[in-house]
């Protein structure tokens, strides 16, 4: 008699041909129906994570239809060890079934490794830190063109995993619980990992997008604004050419922008800058021009002008600043398209655009007849470079020759005279309008981090109705930028008054303090009157000239109506005489036929 134990037994060993290649050659695999406590999961699988909603579903699944594609194991003593299934494992588990079908297979340790990493690569549902590492660890034995072939992946996307598989485990922690976005992620792993614990420890405990995107933003270079030549390997020889560079953005995938070349490495970027600066007082000895920085005496005792100073001074260069000479700029011919930039805000028409352009080239003239004959008045050949980027420009300069009443440093205006130079009472007078000048440059630094803070969180998707300051706002901005002088005259004299005497934070409080919703209607509504497209767009080939075309026939329809009719009068008249001509070639036409 057959026990229901030893027909189950049987089941579990009941083995299942298959067809499969190894190497292009056929060969047969055979599907065992192997008991479930006999199977155990690879420690060294690394997958580590598993959605539990979808284990349930699948589980769900199988206990409808079974396991319908067998997962691959290998023998290990009297158990196997999963290489290829272990969310089918978990599920059938969860499902409460005794026996999974199984291919047993025997495979070298390594091998099994990089086939569990494929195949968890090939899912969908891949946790990202997760996948940068397997990635990796394929790295070590593919190029990233063969691992993006054998996954269907894009180069670009394999180079940024494998950039963040560097990110240090502080980070990866923000990625795994989706604080952290990949692309941002991508850019913290851009640097080495005793830099991203210090920006870890910075940021503190709690995940702060904008602090950690505002230090990749000073830690990093715009390579296309470098004052060096990016492709010389010979500036600092060990470091090679920035365009090669694995510290060049462009050279990890397009973390800033499509070919967009970041330096990353800031020690490197600073040693090469230097070294470019030191090349360019060596080039203006040899060449004997005049090295002119880009300061003015007002800013002088700043430390990092005094610092470009010493070098010029010691490396045996007379300085010169701005104030002390004239310099002639090669002009650059003005264009249209340029002119259009320059006046956007103006509410100027097509004439009134070209006879800009007219004068600008007139001026552009003017100023190349100058340039052309600099060296016949007095003129010598200069560099002036910026004293923080140290790039540069040639130009003409010629040094301004102060009267002999001036050979006093006490004649000279404060703001020309050395700290030390300066009575006490004078300093006072220095160190605050210095001052001033810090607490402006702040102010300029603050309100750019806070409008890049709100540009990132969801402000612009808030539902909430546009408050009274946002709608002053708004309308200060329409009025500020997009309405002419003459306009503001006609349309808006009213609304500030006299402004001669106030501040600007006075002169918007007294915006918000006359506004009212008229305001911004009349606004809104002298936009629209100017926003509208002539020449080839009408109201019935553009959005918003047929907005704006409907918008106002609830204000003139009889107007409107009485011109609509003048139009369609001779466009009837017109289409009446063609039609007579038609009729007649017609006539003809057939005459001919017949």
């Amino acid at each position: 008699m057959k026990t229901k134990a030893s027909t189950t037994k049987r089941r579990s060993r009941a083995k299942t041909a298959v067809a499969s290649k190894v190497n292009g050659n056929p060969v047969k695999l055979e599907i065992q129906n192997l008991p479930i406590r006999k199977i155990k999961p690879d420690p060294e699988q690394p997958r580590k994570t598993f959605d539990e909603k979808h284990l349930e579903q699948l589980s769900e699944s199988i206990q409808q239809h079974g396991v319908l594609q067998p997962i691959t194991v290998r023998k290990s003593g009297k158990d196997f060890i999963i290489v290829m299934g272990e969310r089918r494992f978990r599920a059938s588990k969860m499902a409460n079934k005794a026996t999974i079908p199984c291919i047993v297979r025997n495979y070298e340790n390594n091998e099994i490794l990089e086939l569990q990493i494929i195949e968890n690569l090939q899912r969908q549902d891949v946790e990202p830190t997760e996948e940068a590492e397997s990635i990796a660890y394929l790295s070590e034995k593919y190029a990233p063109a063969e691992i993006a072939k054998r996954l269907g992946r894009t180069d670009n996307f394999i180079r940024q995993r494998l950039k963040l598989a560097g990110l240090i485990d502080g980070f990866k922690h923000f990625v795994r619980n989706g604080e952290m976005t990949i692309s941002l992620g991508v850019g913290v792993a851009l640097f080495e990992p005793e830099e991203q614990q210090m920006m870890l420890e910075t940021m503190g405990e709690d995940f702060n997008a904008h602090q950690i995107n505002r230090m990749i933003k000073d830690q990093t270079y715009d390579l296309e604004k470098a004052s060096f030549d990016v492709t010389d390997k010979k500036l600092v020889p060990k470091a090679g050419s920035c365009v090669e560079c694995p510290f060049n953005a462009a050279n990890q995938g397009n973390l800033f922008g499509e070919g967009k070349m970041v330096c990353t490495k800031s020690a490197c970027f600073e040693s090469k800058k230097s070294k470019s600066f030191l090349n360019l007082i060596e080039k203006s000895k040899k060449a004997n021009v005049l090295l002119i920085p880009e300061i003015r005496q007002y800013w002088v005792d700043d430390e990092n002008n005094q610092l470009i100073i010493s070098q010029l001074e010691n490396n045996g260069l007379k300085v010169y600043l701005l104030d002390d000479v004239e310099i002639i700029e090669n002009p650059i011919k003005p264009t249209m398209d340029a002119i259009k930039t320059e006046y956007q805000h103006y509410d100027y028409s097509e004439d009134e655009l070209k006879a800009e352009l007219d004068e600008a080239i007139q001026s552009y003239k003017e100023d190349l007849e100058t340039y052309n004959s600099a060296d016949k008045n007095g003129f010598v050949n200069g560099i002036v470079f910026h004293p923080e980027t140290y790039q540069n420009k040639n130009v003409f300069i010629k040094v301004i020759e102060k009267s002999k009443n001036d050979s006093s440093e006490y004649a000279a205006p404060l703001a020309n005279r050395k700290m030390a130079d300066c009575t006490p009472e004078e300093q006072i007078v220095k160190i605050n309008e210095r001052e001033i000048r810090k607490k402006h440059i702040e102010n300029n630094r603050q309100f750019e981090e806070i409008v890049q803070m709100i540009r990132e969180t969801e402000y612009i998707n808030t539902k909430k109705t546009l408050s009274t300051d946002e709608m002053v706002a708004f309308s200060i901005s329409l009025f500020e930028n997009n309405v002419d002088y003459m306009s503001q005259q006609k349309y808006f004299s009213g609304l500030l008054g006299d402004t001669a005497k106030m501040t600007r934070i006075e002169i918007v409080e007294k915006f918000k303090k006359n506004f009212k919703k008229e305001i911004f209607h009349k606004l809104i509504r002298y936009m629209l009157t100017k926003q509208v497209h002539f020449g080839e767009s009408n109201h019935v080939n553009n959005l918003t000239n047929i907005s704006f075309y409907n918008a106002m026939k609830g204000y003139y329809k009889s107007k409107i109506a009485g011109i609509e009719k003048e139009y369609t009068e001779k466009r009837d008249k017109r289409e009446a005489r063609l039609k007579e001509r038609i009729t007649v070639l017609e006539k003809k036409t057939q005459e001919l036929n017949d």
